[in-house]
């Protein structure tokens, strides 16, 4: 009976699979990149580069890079790497007082999950319509377009859209009237647009089966939509330089005007442009680099990963500007008319301006490809960040056969549920007010704050430099040090103080005005996740043993059993001295437990 048991047993640890590292280095590589790069790096950043005077805006912008988006990436990289362990449990090894950041993180991914599909449903259903005959949205002979639409796809310039006080472009009327069928506002949901419906039924399935058996298929399915967006972009930039009016559409990209360096919005735009687009603070990192091997040289992948972003955001800068320097040629109007950021760009002034290109269609399919492929592997990466996060928690539970694939099902169900308010006909609002509230880049910036005051401060800048080092054998640049104790919390800090300070309320279409209980539920979700930082520091605190200062000192070191195995069978140089003591003597405890326990064999 008692090897029955003991059978049984090993069958059931059987059961729990292994938690696994990537394939290759370069899978982790482009998985990161994947990650990082994404639909903010081609409808935000330029628009904010043009917004905020041209190429001085690259002044703040290298400036956040270099104080906050470098430090952070690398930071959060070598935790991962270290621990080997998700956004949240990371933080019980490091230090456990911390550990809200990791809750935090993962709540804003939560909220981000549904929009960010929504987005790509609507860039898939624009898709679809790419293989018509005629692009539905270059012309208002359609059911949809009213009387004050105005057709810009036939070259004719002598009556400027601008000039006329109620018209509308007809890639207008189709994003407003067609894909969206536009109500009043959000107290007026109507009806589901089926059409959305069923594109974003096809995302999700496209996702489960991306991320379904973890980084397995993950670390394969990168390898496409990490790379081919690239091949699109340059396809784009090519055909856009050669256009009619893309140098003045590049001047006006580049053009300085150094005098918006003293506006504090252009610093702040800048900072939360860095914290959105190298994906720091919610815990994305962390987890792609917890399935790196221990000695992985993430210092060195790091740099480049940072660089392949930042490059990419400046590149896709030409390929966009040029083609609305086209679209400005072509209607006779000033390029500040045309140029749009987020949904404004992808669903409304780039489709305008393909329509007015020779063979629109084969550029529209190229354009929409490219947007799909940076949202999708940003989306189903974010959706395996959760997962692991979760699963960490519960390591003995959801590492069993199956179960990965049950709670990735039950994930995507609850999600999906979710986003059916937004595909309705007030669904837009609802989808600027999560966007806008939920997925704040001032909650990113606050836990940014907290981040490295917690690694850099309570744990050390000096173990982290040392764990860098016996990871990677490198020596890592001392002026990280400088950014984690004082730059990167200072400059974080101060952004997060101005974006209280200028906060403005929420508008659609600079007309609609939510209304009251809308904009107390948007502070309700941005409250949601910053609480979470010192919420759960404040529940350990009174809830432990022992006095507050006693408290406070436990939670803010690692324990030794939280301890990756090298570090618990060898060298413990990373420790602070006196866990040093608590190992060392926890080391010989157990080997006079064991030489006792050999005794009784012998006798």
């Amino acid at each position: 009976m008692t090897r029955q048991k003991k059978c049984a047993q090993k069958d059931m640890q059987g059961e729990v699979e292994e938690r696994g590292h990537w394939g290759s280095k370069v899978e982790f590589l482009l998985a990161v990149a994947g990650n990082v790069v994404g639909l903010g790096n081609v409808w935000r950043f330029p628009y904010l580069c043009y917004k905020n005077g041209g190429g001085a805006f690259l002044v703040p912008y290298l400036v956040f890079v270099v104080t906050c988006g470098i430090p952070l990436f690398l930071l959060e990289t070598t935790i991962g790497q270290y621990t080997q362990e998700g956004g949240i449990t990371c933080w019980r090894k490091l230090c456990p007082l911390a550990e809200g950041i990791g809750y935090a993180g993962q709540l804003i991914l939560l909220y981000s999950c549904p929009t960010y599909l929504i987005i790509l449903s609507w860039a898939l259903l624009y898709l679809v319509f790419s293989f018509s005959p005629q692009l539905p949205w270059a012309n208002c002979n359609n059911y949809w377009n009213t009387d004050d639409c105005v057709d810009f796809s036939a070259n004719n310039a002598s009556v400027p859209w601008t000039n006329l006080t109620n018209s509308t472009s007809a890639a207008t009327e189709f994003w407003e009237r067609r894909v969206l069928a536009l109500s009043g506002g959000i107290e007026d949901l109507g009806s589901i647009r089926w059409e959305v419906l069923l594109c974003l039924i096809t995302i999700w399935i496209i996702c489960y089966f991306c991320i379904w058996k973890g980084v397995k298929s993950t670390g394969k399915v990168v390898y496409f939509t990490a790379t081919f967006p690239y091949v699109m972009l340059f396809i784009l930039l090519i055909r856009g330089l050669t256009l009619p009016g893309a140098l003045q559409g590049v001047k006006f990209y580049l053009l300085p005007e150094v005098s918006r360096l003293s506006d504090p919005q252009v610093w702040m735009e800048a900072g939360t442009q860095i914290f959105f687009s190298y994906s720091v603070g919610v815990g994305s990192i962390i987890v792609l680099g917890s399935y790196n091997k221990y000695n992985n040289n993430c210092y060195r992948d790091c740099l480049w990963l940072c660089l392949l972003n930042s490059g990419t955001s400046f590149i896709a800068g030409f390929a966009v500007f040029s083609v609305l320097g086209f679209m400005a040629h072509e209607q006779g109007v000033p390029i500040a008319e045309v140029a749009e950021s987020g949904p404004g760009l992808a669903f409304i002034a780039y489709p305008q301006a393909v329509a007015m290109m020779p063979l629109p269609q084969l550029w529209s399919i190229c354009f929409f490809v490219m947007l799909i492929l940076l949202g999708l592997d940003t989306e189903f990466i974010t959706m395996e960040v959760v997962m692991t996060s979760f699963t960490d928690l519960f390591p003995k539970v959801m590492r069993r056969t199956g179960r990965r694939e049950k709670l990735l099902i039950l994930f995507c169900l609850i999600c999906f549920l979710c986003q059916l308010v937004m595909i309705t006909q007030g669904g837009m609002y609802v989808f600027q007010m999560m966007d806008y509230y939920a997925c704040n880049g001032v909650c990113i910036l606050f836990i940014g704050v907290f981040e490295t005051l917690a690694l850099g401060r309570l744990f050390g800048a000096d173990r982290l430099y040392d764990i860098i080092k016996d990871m990677t054998g490198v020596n890592a640049n001392p002026f990280f040090k400088i950014c984690w104790l004082y730059l990167t919390p200072i400059v974080s800090l101060g952004a997060f103080i101005y974006s209280l300070v200028e906060y403005q309320p929420l508008t659609f279409n600079r007309w609609y005005v939510y209304p009251d209980w809308a904009y107390m539920l948007g502070w309700v979700m941005t409250l949601s996740s910053v609480v979470l930082v010192p919420g759960y520091a404040l529940f350990k605190l009174i809830t432990g043993t022992g006095t507050l200062r006693q408290r406070f000192h436990h939670l803010c070191q690692p324990g030794v059993e939280h301890l990756p195995t090298q570090k618990q069978e060898g060298d413990n140089s990373l420790l602070p001295a006196d866990m040093k003591e608590q190992n060392d003597h926890l080391t010989v405890s157990n080997t006079l437990d064991l030489a006792l326990s050999e005794l009784q064999t012998v006798k």
